[in-house]
């Protein structure tokens, strides 16, 4: 019998996602597909391709791509995979004239065009022309690099819509990389990013974060495929957020399905959230500052870590219960949980349309 994902529209009569969505493992290759096959997925950042000849690796939904920019400046997202056996093209990043596989030595132009096939004489019906890497859609928003696996889907700017222009005006793009931190953690990737998209937990799980942001006036405001979580900092002892001239706040971007951003008056940071199972995930950190060697910039990543450690923690646990056999969905708050019902209204929709590859 085919179990059907739906989540009602009105929140107060909306139930949480099923628990079998969190822990079976034939839902992973469903959302490789539907979710972030079809979605634009962040990869790397603009500096690191910033002249001809550097690139770097990198996955979408298990695609191998290298990301490189072209002896004609253009930046493409290229398969990393030889049109001969599947061996990879390249490995890591740097800086290239042309790509090597590692297989059997196959070379590629930068612009994904076959160059050399070593001892292949003797082929008959080969077309070397028509033989190239194929090529993804990239795009770049923010000094970040973007890849989609799909030719319909509309462009970045358009997907992320009103947030585009807003971190736009706030200088972001001037920023540079300060720090990084892998992590991770033994639970779905939709239930690290459930815990993210409301701060009713945060009284109980994040007593440092409690003292630094006014929760009384926290508030989550949802879009078409992204929502804001906000709140004024306060005047803590500790001073762990900072303020700035004419900024207070700290504000909480989701970008669907599996992009956080999180914007403060004198850093953001990303965070990219990427299934590795039904039951394990990993959590990718990069912190940006105006200035990198800032001495603000240790505290900042001490702080983050401390507030990572219990989002692990709860995270789990929320995991091992999900297993419960005597829970399966519950019900939403009302007043701290719409950014949560936002994102299971959004995986639901795109997990029950009918969708190219599907079994029939």
């Amino acid at each position: 019998m085919e179990r059907i994902l739906e989540v009602k529209e009105r929140l107060a009569e909306a139930a949480t996602l099923p628990s079998w969505v969190y822990v079976d493992p034939e839902i992973v290759e469903r959302e490789a597909r539907r979710v972030f096959g079809a979605t634009w997925q962040l990869v790397g950042r603009l500096e690191q391709v910033a002249e001809p000849g550097r690139f770097f690796t990198a996955a979408v939904a298990g695609e191998p791509i290298v990301v490189v920019r072209g002896a004609d400046f253009v930046l493409r997202a290229l398969s990393n995979v030889c049109r001969h056996r599947a061996g990879p093209v390249s490995s890591g990043e740097g800086s290239v004239g042309s790509f090597r596989c590692g297989y059997h030595g196959w070379t590629y132009a930068l612009d994904g065009r076959l160059r050399g096939t070593p001892e292949f004489e003797g082929v008959e019906g080969f077309d070397r022309g028509s033989c190239r890497l194929p090529e993804f859609r990239v795009e770049t928003w923010l000094g970040l690099v973007f890849v989609n696996l799909t030719t319909d889907a509309p462009p970045l700017r358009q997907e992320l819509s009103e947030l585009a222009p807003f971190l736009e005006s706030k200088g972001l793009d001037r920023m540079r990389l300060a720090g990084r931190r892998d992590w991770t953690l033994d639970c779905n990737w939709k239930v690290y990013v459930d815990n993210y998209l409301e701060g009713y937990h945060i009284p109980i799980v994040h007593p440092g974060l409690m003292q630094e942001l006014d929760y009384a006036a926290y508030r989550t405001e949802t879009f078409r495929l992204h929502s804001l979580q906000e709140a004024p900092i306060k005047e803590s002892p500790e001073k762990r957020l900072r303020k700035a001239e004419g900024d207070a706040e700290a504000r909480y971007y989701w970008v669907y399905p599996n992009l956080m951003l999180n914007v403060y008056p004198d850093n953001f940071s990303t965070n990219v959230i990427l299934p590795l199972g039904p039951e394990r995930t990993l959590t990718v950190f990069e912190w940006f500052f105006r200035e990198p060697a800032s001495p603000e910039v240790a505290p900042t990543l001490a702080f983050s870590d401390e507030i990572q450690h219990e989002d692990i923690a709860i995270c789990e646990a929320v995991q091992r219960g999900l297993r419960s056999r005597t829970y399966d969905r519950g019900r939403f708050s009302v007043k701290r949980e719409n950014g949560v019902h936002h994102f299971h209204r959004l995986y639901a929709e795109r997990m029950s349309a009918p969708g190219e590859g599907d079994p029939a």
